[in-house]
C-alpha cells in the first residue's frame, strides 16, 4: 500500500499543475484581447483625429474665390487623399474588432467552459478513486479489529476449558463466543478481499483509463489554444495588409499632388492677374527755350489699350473610388446532441425496502435530466431572441430543430418521471398497509396463523410446528436486487425495530450474497419480523441483531403466539 498510497496523491499536484497553467491561458488570450482592444481604439482615434485634421483645413470659400494656383490645388488634393487614407483605418479598426478581437473573446468563453468540463472530470475521477480506497481501508481496519477479537475469544475459551473450577455452561458460552468472534472475523476478511481487488481494479483504469484521457484532452485543447493564437496573430496583420493596395492609392494620389506643382504656371497666373493692362508710357520731348528759335512741339499722349481678359483654369476633377472591405459572419454557438434517456424497470423482482430506494433513485437521476433539458432550451430561446434582433449574429430558424429537439426530450423524460413516480407511491402504500397491518396484529395478540411450508403455503396443523422437514434439494430462491455497497449501510434505518411475530429454522444454508440479503446456515433458528407478502421473501433477525431477507421457500415458519419485540 505504500506504493500505490503515494501515487495517489501524484496526480493532484499534476492537476494543480495544469489547473496553473491552463488559466494562464486564459490569462494570456484575455491579455493579448486587451492588447487588440487597445490597438484598435488607437485606429479609430487616429482615424478620427485624422478627419478632423482635414476638415479643419478644407477651404472654407467657394470655389471662385479661392486661388487657382497649382500648389493650392495640390495641396486640397493631398487633403483628400489623407480623408480616404483615414478612412482606411476605419476599415482596419473595423476588421480587428470583428475577426480578432471579437474572435478571441468567443473563443475565451469556449475555452473556460471546456477547461472546467476537463478539470472537473479530473477531479470526480479522483475522488471516485479515493472513496475506493476509504471503503477499502475501513473494510482492512474492520477485519483487523474482528481478528483480534476472535483472538482474545479464543484465548478466553482456552482459558475456561482448561480450568477445572469453571461451569460447564461458562465454556459453553465462551465456545459459542468463540465461534460468533471467529465467523465474524471470517466475514471481515472476505470483506475485505473484495474491497481490496475493487480498489486495485478501479485504481488500474484510473491510472491507465482516465487520468490519460483527460490529461489527453488537456493537452488538445492547450494546443487548439495555441493555434488559435496564431490565427489571430496573422489576422491581426492581414486586417493592415488588406488596406494597403488601398493605402497604397492614397500615396500616390499625395505624390501626383506633389508633381502637378508648377511654378510657371503658378507665376503666369499672378502675372495674368495683376498685369494693369496699360502701355508703357512714351519718350519725354526735348523743350528748347530760345526764344529766337522757332519751335515744333509734340505732345506725347498715352494710349490705354483694353485689359486683357484673365484665363480661368478649372482644375481637373478626381475620383478615386475607395474598395469596399468584405465582411463575414461568425457562428456564435453550436449545442451538441443530448444522450437519449435511458430506459426504465419497475424493480418489481426487489423487495419492497429495496425497489423504493431504486425508485427514489431513478426518480432523481430523472429530475436532473429534465432541468438539464430545461436550461438547454432557455438557453437556445434567449440565443433565438438575440438572433432576432441582432440578424447579422445568426439566422434565428435555424435554432428551431433543435428547440423542437429539446421540447420533445422534456415530454419524454416527464413521462418516464411520472410513471416512476406512480410506481413509487405504490410501493410506499404497500409498505405502509402493511406496517398498519402488522401493527394491528402486535396490539390484539392474534392467534398464530400456522407455519409456512418451503413451498410458501400455509398450514394450521399446530401439531407440525416443532417438527423438521425432511432435507430434500435447494429449491430456486428468489431472483434478488442488483447489489449496490452504497445502499446497503443505511438499508434497515428504521426508527423503531419491528416486533417479532414468530420463528423459523433454516432448512438450507443462504449466502446472503445480494444486497438486502442475510446470511443463514443450516439448521439456524432465525426470528420472524415480517411475513412473506407474495414476492418470496421473509424479513428476519438474527441472534445478533443482524435483520435481512431470506428466501420463505429456505426457512420453516412458525407463527408464534404474545410475541414481543426484540
Amino acid at each position: 500500500m505504500g506504493t500505490n498510497q503515494k501515487s495517489r496523491y501524484c496526480v493532484p499536484d499534476q492537476f494543480d499543475n495544469l489547473d496553473k497553467h491552463t488559466q494562464w491561458g486564459i490569462d494570456f488570450i484575455e491579455r493579448y484581447a486587451k492588447f487588440v482592444k487597445e490597438r484598435l481604439d488607437i485606429e479609430q482615434t487616429y482615424a478620427k483625429q485624422l478627419r478632423n485634421l482635414v476638415k479643419k483645413y478644407c477651404p472654407k470659400r467657394s470655389k471662385e474665390e479661392e486661388p487657382r494656383f497649382t500648389s493650392c490645388l495640390s495641396f486640397y488634393s493631398v487633403l483628400n487623399e489623407l480623408n480616404d487614407y483615414a478612412g482606411q483605418r476605419e476599415v482596419v479598426a473595423e476588421e480587428m474588432t470583428h475577426k480578432v478581437y471579437g474572435e478571441l473573446m468567443r473563443y475565451s468563453q469556449d475555452f473556460k467552459a471546456e477547461r472546467k468540463h476537463h478539470l472537473q472530470e479530473g477531479r470526480k475521477a479522483q475522488q471516485h478513486l479515493d472513496h475506493c480506497w476509504k471503503q477499502m481501508d475501513n473494510s482492512k481496519r474492520k477485519f483487523e479489529r474482528e481478528s483480534k477479537e476472535a483472538e482474545k475469544s479464543q484465548i478466553t475459551y482456552d482459558r475456561l476449558d482448561n480450568d477445572l473450577n469453571a461451569t460447564k455452561s461458562e465454556v459453553e458460552k465462551a465456545k459459542a463466543q468463540f465461534y460468533l468472534r471467529t465467523h465474524m472475523a471470517d466475514e471481515s476478511k472476505n470483506e475485505y478481499a473484495a474491497q481490496l481487488q475493487n480498489f486495485n481494479g478501479e485504481q488500474w483504469k484510473h491510472f491507465n483509463n482516465a487520468i490519460p484521457h483527460i490529461f489527453k484532452n488537456l493537452q488538445d485543447m492547450d494546443e487548439r489554444r495555441t493555434v488559435k493564437l496564431g490565427e489571430t496573430y496573422r489576422s491581426f496583420a492581414e486586417a493592415e495588409r488588406r488596406v494597403i493596395p488601398i493605402v497604397s492609392k492614397c500615396l500616390e494620389g499625395m505624390v501626383s499632388a506633389a508633381k502637378a506643382v508648377d511654378s510657371r504656371k503658378d507665376s503666369i497666373i499672378v502675372v495674368e492677374s495683376f498685369k494693369s493692362g496699360f502701355d508703357p508710357p512714351g519718350d519725354f520731348p526735348f523743350e528748347d527755350f530760345s526764344q529766337h528759335l522757332s519751335r515744333s512741339g509734340s505732345d506725347g499722349t498715352i494710349s490705354s489699350t483694353p485689359k486683357v481678359e484673365r484665363e480661368r483654369e478649372a482644375p481637373a476633377p478626381r475620383s478615386d473610388p475607395k474598395h469596399p472591405m468584405s465582411k463575414t459572419k461568425n457562428k456564435l454557438w453550436l449545442f451538441g446532441k443530448k444522450p437519449k434517456a435511458p430506459s426504465l424497470e419497475d424493480y418489481s423482482h426487489l423487495p419492497p425496502e429495496q425497489r423504493r430506494k431504486r425508485l427514489q433513485q431513478r426518480i432523481d437521476e430523472l429530475g436532473k435530466e429534465l432541468q438539464k433539458e430545461i436550461d438547454q432550451r432557455d438557453a437556445l430561446n434567449k440565443m433565438k431572441d438575440v438572433y432576432e434582433k441582432n440578424p447579422q449574429m445568426g439566422d434565428p430558424i435555424s435554432l428551431q430543430p433543435k428547440i423542437s429537439e429539446t421540447m420533445c426530450n422534456m415530454e419524454k423524460l416527464r413521462s418516464e418521471l411520472h410513471k416512476n413516480e406512480t410506481w413509487l407511491s405504490e410501493v410506499e402504500g404497500k409498505q405502509s398497509s402493511r406496517g398498519d397491518r402488522r401493527h394491528s396484529a402486535d396490539n390484539h395478540h392474534h392467534t398464530p396463523q400456522g407455519r409456512e411450508s418451503p413451498e410458501g403455503s400455509y398450514t394450521d396443523d399446530t401439531s407440525q410446528e416443532h417438527q423438521t422437514p425432511q432435507k430434500r434439494t435447494t429449491p430456486p430462491k428468489p431472483g434478488p436486487p442488483n447489489p449496490d455497497p452504497h445502499e446497503f449501510d443505511d438499508e434497515f434505518d428504521d426508527d423503531d425495530p419491528l416486533l417479532v411475530i414468530g420463528h423459523c429454522k433454516a432448512l438450507y444454508s443462504f449466502d446472503g450474497q445480494n444486497e438486502g440479503t442475510l446470511v443463514m446456515a443450516d439448521d439456524e433458528v432465525l426470528y420472524i419480523i415480517e411475513e412473506d407478502k407474495g414476492d418470496g421473501w421473509t424479513r428476519a433477525r438474527k441472534q445478533s441483531g443482524e435483520e435481512g431477507y431470506v428466501p420463505t421457500s429456505y426457512v420453516e415458519i412458525t407463527m408464534e403466539k404474545n410475541s414481543k419485540g426484540s
